[in-house]
């Protein structure tokens, strides 16, 4: 295959709902949608799913944008390649900028499911027809709007919700929410904002008693020694997220046994390709994955569907409904959760029609390849 021409487009959306972690609050998403196309007029579409500051990683959606047009799809654009676990070796000069590299590698994997003629999950090698939602809530203002939410998404059918923590909001609203919700599958996410000082381990070791399914990331990425020595106090396991950006990190992290769960994004980890390699690798480890979410639009919702269809991926992941997020997303048929459950595309390629007209109308910026 090869691919002649791409195009990228920074498109806007509001959220339904804002949306707070422990270092920023946002109403709004600016994403880039990349779109690649081979000499028959085929279309291949992936989403860089970038904060826009650079708080959860380095990257923003500027950077990206950069990275994307100067170096990534240059060295896509003419150069044949058989499957799509080969593009990411045309940029392998490039360091980091997973984010960047994930709008392209995705947008190669639906290109060539869709010239295939197989849905992506099965490209993916997806065993699943179906995958368990969970949905992620952020810092609300008083701990009663948070149990508003978390009775909202319990009434949608949501099984599991993850909620997010931060130093004075951590164990307080956990509790209340455990007490309403006794049988909730439950855990809680740091983003990175906690230390070893003496008052943050104890409210980190005061979360064990809550049987919360796990504590996602309470560390600074890099400290993986930290999370080494966390988990030697704690029964709940820890999840690693924003430290694993790359195979290596997975290896060390399983070297110093810091994780016993593995959060899988594929925006983080630079696609599909990496994203696969990370669950085959972490399945042969005994680690449990799911799949974790940035807001993204449609295109990388569907994309994070398909690689949730594969058998690794045994807890429930971020793919819960669109219009969680979005009044009216990029793709149609939006994606859907009934009772918590959504089913995996078998339509050829994303297995969602893209919507063009909607993109259109939410394009703040776009550049022709």
């Amino acid at each position: 295959m090869k691919v002649t021409a791409a195009r990228l487009h920074r498109v806007r959306l509001p959220l339904v709902h804002a949306f707070r972690t422990s270092s920023h609050r946002k109403t709004l998403l600016d994403h880039v949608l990349v779109e690649v196309e081979d000499a028959s007029g085929a279309v291949g579409w992936g989403e860089i799913a970038s904060p826009s500051d650079p708080y959860y990683a380095a990257e923003t959606v500027e950077t990206c944008w950069q990275i994307a047009e100067n170096y990534l799809l240059p060295a896509v654009i003419g150069r044949s390649w058989e499957r799509p676990e080969q593009v990411s070796r045309l940029w392998s000069k490039v360091r980091g900028n997973q984010f960047a590299k994930a709008g392209v590698d995705v947008a190669a994997w639906v290109l060539w499911a869709g010239v295939q003629g197989v849905p992506l999950a099965q490209a993916l090698g997806g065993t699943r027809s179906e995958v368990t939602a969970g949905v992620s809530l952020g810092i609300e203002p008083t701990i009663d709007d948070l149990l508003t939410e978390v009775r909202r998404q319990v009434t949608a059918g949501y099984s599991r919700v993850k909620l997010k923590i931060a130093p004075g909001w951590d164990v307080e609203p956990v509790r209340a929410v455990r007490a309403d919700f006794p049988d909730l599958d439950l855990h809680v996410d740091a983003n990175g904002i906690y230390t070893e000082s003496v008052e943050h381990l104890a409210a980190l070791r005061a979360l064990d008693e809550y049987e919360l399914t796990m504590i996602e990331q309470p560390f600074a990425p890099r400290n993986l020694l930290a999370h080494a020595r966390l988990q030697k106090h704690l029964v709940t396991p820890i999840c690693l997220d924003e430290s694993i950006e790359t195979l290596d990190d997975l290896e060390t992290a399983l070297s110093l046994e810091a994780l016993r769960v593995l959060n899988i994004k594929v925006s983080r980890m630079g696609g599909l390709t990496a994203a696969r390699a990370a669950h085959d690798r972490a399945r042969r480890a005994g680690i449990p994955v799911w799949c974790g979410g940035m807001h993204e639009f449609g295109i990388g919702r569907a994309a994070n569907v398909a690689i949730s269809s594969l058998p690794g991926f045994t807890l429930p992941s971020d793919v819960s409904a669109s219009d969680k997020y979005y009044t009216r997303d990029v793709i149609t048929p939006p994606v859907v959760a009934e009772h918590g459950v959504v089913q995996v595309p078998t339509a050829t390629g994303l297995g969602h029609a893209v919507d063009t007209d909607l993109i259109a109308a939410h394009t703040v910026a776009t550049l022709a390849l």
